[in-house]
């Protein structure tokens, strides 16, 4: 089975499961409607954007887009547009866009100014569901998108470990990693960070435990 049939399959099911837990849900074939009718470029990157390679769906509150620098503004005015029960929270790398009465934070509007999200337009796959075309991440710039988070020195503990468990499944699941390529993404990290994600990915598959 082919990396877009298995995201098609798995697209439905992490729908499907988060609906069934988050009444007021966005769907993300509706982001990705919405985003392609007003031309903006995007990538579909989160749970849902990576749980083909993961090989396991769960559910998710938010729908998560890396948008090209110069569309951020207008990919959030349209969004807003089409949602309007939704109301933005702009910080430095992504606008985050939350329910007004919930508070649930619905949609991420990521801004590519910073690795290794700013490369993610250079790494990523074509995928067609239904009449909708969309992106998502190589497999290997998938790893690159959960080594940075569980290396950060402010992402939640609990968080990291999530990332951790996505990086395991990613690697567990599938055989073929280009390595030098992970080098080049892991470098985009941090001056070194090539090496860390290639050892993580050693790690793993001779079943040792990562540190965090």
């Amino acid at each position: 089975m082919t990396i877009q049939m298995l995201q098609s399959r798995s697209l439905s099911d992490s729908t499907l499961l988060s609906k069934w837990y988050l009444k007021n849900m966005i769907e993300p074939a509706q982001v990705i409607r919405v985003l392609n009718e007003n031309k903006i470029s995007f990538v579909l990157v989160g749970l849902h954007g990576l749980s083909a390679w993961m090989r396991e769906p769960r559910g998710t509150k938010d729908v998560d887009v890396v948008v090209t620098a110069k569309q951020v503004k207008k990919a959030v005015q349209v969004l807003l547009a089409a949602f309007p029960n939704l109301e933005p929270i702009d910080l430095p790398v992504v606008t985050r866009l939350k329910d007004r009465e919930t508070d649930d934070v619905l949609i991420d509007v990521m801004k590519p100014v910073q690795q290794p999200p700013r490369s993610v337009f250079k790494n990523c796959i074509d995928v067609k569901q239904g009449n909708e075309s969309y992106r998502i991440p190589t497999l290997e710039m998938g790893l690159a998108l959960k080594f940075a988070p569980m290396i950060s020195l402010s992402r939640a503990e609990e968080d990291k470990y999530q990332d951790a468990h996505d990086f395991i499944r990613m690697v567990k699941n599938n055989a073929e990693i280009d390595l030098d390529k992970l080098k080049q993404l892991g470098e985009l990290v941090y001056v070194g960070g090539g090496n860390e994600i290639v050892e993580m990915v050693r790690k793993v598959r001779a079943g040792e435990k990562l540190r965090l």
